[in-house]
This record gives structure tokens, sequence and C-alpha cells, in this order.
């Protein structure tokens, strides 16, 4: 062993060290490494450096904001109201039903990208069924890793080695000939995962959010039995009318709240009163705030037709319409006067549907109520108008958002151009036309063009702490190689075990694999690993086929350390993970791994 591996090694146990007492910060640590490698003399800065041009590196960044995209479009509420309903509330039926849809999906384009994709949505998830995120990120990530066993295309090292096999002039892997290993290892993921979420944080108590949310509200204010959704008949009186000047004629004693119309794609959309010009066919929200107001009379002399309604009172609309909660503050020219006159509606274009009296909530006669210093008053309308709320003339201080204005998308009528950019964007990826980081640049500037996303939020949408954690941990890879780190690895594994029993030769493999690619990137294991592993089954006389899958399935079992994969370093952040979670979560699902990958990989293939 000489110098420069002693010192390579060194550093790697130091920055393993770090990594495992979590100070200083991750990418700290990584940017460390940068600085301190140079002065080996194995790699130059230069080389040091280079993992920031890494098309990898690049292609997580675009995937970033190609998930941002549908975030902001609505796509993935959409996606994660889907999985939530498939779950049912249950968080068992919930994990299974998200590791069963990364897994899906990844099969067919990058882990990595999965994960970068998949973390807004699981937050929104986590957030939604109030859940910590510690304790869907982890399965998140494993499943991710599980889907790149499941065909050729599914990660890189994958592709590695079956190219190793073709400049070998074997015959290479074809696109389904994962699946039989992939399958069984995600199944078998999803079960310990079921097992081992006991371990994660979070695990005593669901997460606790200091927002109040709309169905808080609703509860609180006594709103239920108050909305009501109407569309306008061919005949009704109503047509042709501006919705804001009916409050004090025909729908006397009702806000209106919103107008839904016919939109493209044959979507609905909601639309602000004010000014709004009201067609048959059109539809109402309506709040009934006057509960002397007989509603269904009302619609009847109108001829407004009754419509269901999502969510309790409007919560099912909570992407266009909105709650918040304002102060009636001590120099407010409304005070003394009656809720009514205070004009928010025309003012704000916000309709006044609950107040507080100090800690009462009065649900009768808003209209007339007197307002005080110190009032609360629960308004609602279009999201656009209550984030425009402050301390302005009115003297109504803005005091809380319900949680759910974390989750507006911001650009819902943008949905069919961001799933038709995240469509192309796979089908490039899956094609090989372009490479991968170009087909996710295409995408990025699509998701652009369409409106899905703009600069600011795309740039904000990146986390960079998790690139710069895998860009510093790049250079170990040619350090390792340099310095004959891996060559000394390899000709150990063959002095060890090259005369044992097949299946022992494929397990020091797939351990040897497994172990490296904690420290270095699997494709780089997978490119080292490939022709040792030909090279062993060449020598005892046998198929090559087991012992290269054996090196890509183990490539892809990097559950042990957030570094093992770009996959663990980008959940680390929200799942609030440490080193030591990886370690404990992940190293007996690798030996599972190990065990079942041994069983199968022989009867499948034949030695």
């Amino acid at each position: 062993m000489n110098l420069e591996l002693v010192l390579v090694l060194g550093l790697l146990v130091l920055a393993i060290v770090l990594f495992s007492i979590g100070r200083p910060r991750t990418d700290v640590v990584a940017l460390l490494m940068v600085a301190t490698l140079p002065f080996t003399g194995v790699i130059d800065i230069g080389e040091a450096i280079a993992g920031f041009s890494d098309p990898s590196i690049v292609l997580i960044a675009l995937l970033f904001v190609i998930g941002e995209g549908l975030v902001r479009t609505g796509v993935a509420q959409r996606l994660s109201e889907l999985i939530i309903r498939v779950a049912g509330g249950n968080e068992t039926v919930l994990l299974v039903a998200l590791m069963l849809a990364v897994g899906a999906i990844g099969s067919v384009m990058s882990s990595t990208g999965v994960v970068a994709i998949f973390i807004p949505i699981v937050l929104r998830i986590a957030r939604s069924s109030r859940i910590a995120p510690g304790r869907l990120m982890m399965p998140l990530s494993v499943a991710a890793l599980c889907s790149g066993m499941m065909t050729l295309v599914a990660t890189a090292p994958n592709l590695v080695v079956h190219g190793e096999l073709l400049r070998e002039g074997y015959g290479g892997f074809a696109f389904l000939d994962f699946l039989p290993f992939g399958v069984p290892v995600l199944a078998l993921s999803v079960l310990y995962m079921l097992f081992a979420r006991r371990w994660l944080p979070g695990a005593a108590s669901a997460m606790v959010s200091g927002a109040p949310r709309l169905e808080d509200w609703i509860t609180e204010y006594r709103l239920d039995g108050r909305a009501f959704r109407v569309r306008i008949a061919a005949d009704s009186p109503l047509a042709g009318q501006v919705a804001s000047t009916l409050e004090g004629g025909a729908l006397a004693g009702m806000n209106v709240l919103a107008v839904e119309q016919s939109g493209r794609f044959g979507m609905r959309m909601l639309a602000s009163p004010l000014g709004m010009r009201m067609d048959p066919g059109d539809a109402l929200l309506l709040d009934v705030h006057d509960a002397g107001v007989d509603a269904q009379a009302r619609f009847s002399e109108l001829r407004l037709e009754p419509l269901p309604l999502e969510g309790a009172y409007f919560s099912g609309y909570a992407n266009d319409i909105g709650m918040a909660e304002m102060m009636v503050a001590a120099n407010s020219p409304l005070a003394g006067n009656s809720a009514s006159r205070a004009r928010l509606h025309e003012r704000h274009d916000l309709a006044l549907i609950g107040l507080k009296h100090g800690r009462t909530a009065e649900v009768l006669g808003l209209a007339e109520e007197k307002l005080e210093v110190g009032d609360t008053l629960l308004v609602a309308g279009p999201w656009p108008a209550i984030r425009a709320l402050g301390s302005g003339p009115d003297g109504l201080i803005l005091l809380n958002l319900p949680l759910e204005a974390e989750e507006v998308a911001p650009s819902a009528a943008r949905a069919p151009f961001a799933l038709a950019c995240l469509l192309l964007t796979v089908g490039l990826m899956v094609s090989g036309i372009v490479p991968n980081v170009h087909a996710a640049l295409i995408g990025c500037l699509l998701m652009g063009l369409t409106g899905c996303v703009d600069l600011r939020s795309a740039y904000r949408s990146i986390h960079w702490p998790s690139l710069v954690l895998i860009v510093g941990m790049l250079p170990f890879s040619l350090a390792l190689q340099r310095t004959g780190g891996v060559d000394l690895a390899a000709d150990l594994l063959l002095d060890s075990v090259g005369e044992a029993g097949p299946r022992v030769v494929l397990a020091a493999i797939f351990v040897v694999t497994a172990v490296f690619g904690m420290f270095i990137s699997n494709t780089a294991i997978a490119v080292l690993m490939a022709p040792v592993a030909l090279a062993v089954a060449q020598h005892l006389g046998l198929s090559p086929y087991p012992f290269a899958m054996t090196v890509a399935l183990a490539a892809s079992t990097a559950f042990m350390t957030p570094v093992s994969s770009p996959v663990n370093a980008l959940v680390v952040g929200p799942g609030g993970y440490r080193f030591v979670d990886f370690v404990k979560v992940g190293t007996p699902l690798a030996v599972l791994t190990l065990l079942l990958v041994v069983l199968l990989v022989p009867w499948v293939f034949g030695m």
C-alpha cells in the first residue's frame, strides 16, 4: 500500500466520521474534501472540482426544475391526492402505494430524476397526512434504488455492465432481463420498510405544524352547511349580470366567492366575481352567511341548479379559494362600523365569512355585526387577493394563513403543458435519441416557455446542498483508481474466493461492489467491477451473465449511507436524516438483498 493510497483512505475515513457526527454540515464536509484532496498529489484542483461540470450533476439540477414545474401546475398535487386517496388515510397503504409508484416510474427513467421529481410530492403527502417527512423520504429513496434493478435503461450501472459484455464479445442484456430480480427486490424492500419505519425520524409522533388547516377553521367558525355550488340555467334572471353586484340584491345574504367556467382541455376554471359577467352554464360558489335565507327556495326562484360540492366548505377548491385571519388594529377606521360597511369584497376581493370577538366565533348576522378593535376576521377569496393583504389604510393586519397556502399551484392552468413536457423528457430518455442531460434541458426550457415555471422559482427549486455533497464525493472515485485501491481490492477478491463455489464467488462480488459503492459513485464502481467479474467468470469457466448481473444489482444496492448514491443524498435534508439512520436501516436491507440476489441470479441464468 503506497503513501498516496494511505492519504486518500485517511481523508475518506475522516469524511465518513464527520458525516456520522453531523458536524459540520454534509455539504461543508464535501467542500473540505474538494479542497484537501489536491494536497495528496493524486489529483489536481481541476479534477477535484470537475464534478460541477459532471453531466449527472447538471441532470439532477435540471430534474429539480422539472419537479418544480409539476408542483406549480398542480400535477404533483393531483398525484399526491391520488396516492392519498388510494391509501385512505392508512400510513401502511400510503407507504406501499408510494414505493410501488416510484418503482414503476423509475423503471423507465433515472432513479435520481425520479427522486428529484417526487421530493415535493412526498412533502405534500406528508403535510396532508400529518406524517413526519422522515417516515416517507427513506422509503422513497429505497424504492428509487430498487427501480434501477427493473430495466436496462433504469440506471447507468446497468448500461455500463451491458457495454462491458458487448466489448468482451458476448451478447448484451435485453431490456427486461433485470425484471425477474427487480420486482422481488422491490417487494422485499416494501415489506422491510413497513417494519423498519419505526427506526426513522418522526416514528414516535406525527408531524405537527404551527399553521392551522382549512378544516380547523371550518370547525372553529362553524362553516359547515353554508357552502353551495349552483349552475345558472339558460332562463335564469342572473344570466348576463355581473356577479359582484348581486350580493345586495338577488343574492342578498350570500357571498359570491367565485364563478366557475369551462376552460381549455375541458377543465373548470374559477374566476373572481369582481366584474365577472355570468353566462348560462356558469356555476357560482356561494357562502350563505344569513341564517334567515332559505337557500333552496331562492335557488328555485332564480333558476339555479344545485351541483355537487367537493370537500367541506370549498376545501376541495383549496388551490383557487383560500382563507386568512385578519385583526382589526387599534387605529382602524373600521372599528365601530358594521361588517357590511367594511366593504371587504369590494376593496380586497375577499368575503367576510367569520368573526370572533375575543375567543367567541359569531356565525349569525355577520353583515350587521359591529367591528371592534382586536376582533379577528376570517375572510375567503382568491389566493392572489389573500397574499396581497397586509396592514394598510383599513387598519387590518394579516394574522394567519392556513397550511394549504404553501400547497397552492399558481400555474394550475398549465398542467397539460407540464405533463407534456414531462412525457417528452421521459420519452427522449427512454429512446436514447439524445443524452439524458440533453433531454432534461429540453424539458426545462419547454417548462419555462409554456409558463409552467419562471426563472425565480426554477433557481429556488434546486437543492444546492445535495448537489455540493455529490460533487464533493466524486473525486474519491478518481483518486482510488489512480492509487490502486480498487485494483488491490480486486486482487484480494480473486485470492480469497477464486476457488470457492459459484454462489460464494457471486456473494463476494456483490459485497465488494456494494461496499465500494458506499464511498464512490455506483456508476464508477460498475465500471471498475464489471471487468473483474467477467474475468472471474472466465477463470472459473462459467457463464458471464450471472456475474455481470450481480455487479449491476449490487451497484444499485446503495442503501447503507447517505453518500452511497445521489438518490440518498437528495433525501437527507428533506427527511431530516443523520448518517447513522442510513446505516441502521440500510445495512440489514442490503444483506437481505444480497441473499435474494445470490439465490435468484444462478437460478434465472444458470451457471
